[in-house]
């Protein structure tokens, strides 16, 4: 359908139980670009900044930052790190089923330096809250900023919130918010699932 010269495609019903895509691979990108932009407008050249990925949608959410900063600013790299809060988490002793750790890649400090904590998904909040208690073994930050690629912001349990934000889901609790990567599952794109 055309109305004024601008296309219009009317989506199809994809049932939510096979998950719906809510951010396509031409809009992710847009949102990553975004998302440097404006850590571009509040850590300028990054010389005191690092970022640190949370594992694991964290880390490729911060690699792929990391790669269009240095693109962007035209510099070599930007300090950054993955984190593992496996054993930092409020549920660690009381998990039903064993939880998996993955490698913390930390070979700096923190201390008084601008640290800008990453994740794919800001759900309740405890992800954060563990990756903070974790970050304190490498320092005393002077400051933390937060950014996510999605921010279920009605489902919060912390008072946590992301300074960057790649796109605000209202979902209810029980739906399911995927971030894939084109690196990990062929494609970069954003599904919401009926449940887990």
């Amino acid at each position: 359908m055309t109305i004024h010269n601008i296309q219009f495609t009317i989506p199809t019903f994809v049932p939510m139980s096979k998950g719906r895509v809510i951010l396509t691979n031409e809009r992710f990108q847009l949102t990553i670009d975004r998302l440097c932009r404006q850590l571009i407008e509040q850590y300028d050249d990054f010389s005191d900044t690092c970022l640190v990925g949370i594992q694991t949608g964290g880390v490729s959410l911060a690699t792929r930052l990391q790669e269009r900063l240095s693109q962007m600013l035209d510099i070599e790299s930007i300090t950054s790190g993955k984190l593992d809060i496996t054993f930092y988490r409020d549920d660690f002793r009381t998990s039903i089923k064993p939880l998996k750790a993955y490698p913390t890649e930390m070979d700096f400090l923190v201390e008084d330096k601008n640290v800008i904590l990453v994740d794919d998904v800001l759900y309740t909040g405890r992800t954060v809250q563990a990756a903070l208690t974790a970050l304190n073994h490498y320092g005393r930050p002077r400051r933390v900023d937060l950014v996510s690629m999605v921010d279920r912001r009605f489902n919060r349990e912390l008072p946590i919130e992301s300074n960057f934000i790649g796109l605000m889901v209202d979902a209810l609790d029980e739906a399911y918010v995927r971030v894939e990567w084109s690196e990990t599952q062929g494609q970069d794109r954003i599904l919401i699932f009926e449940n887990k």
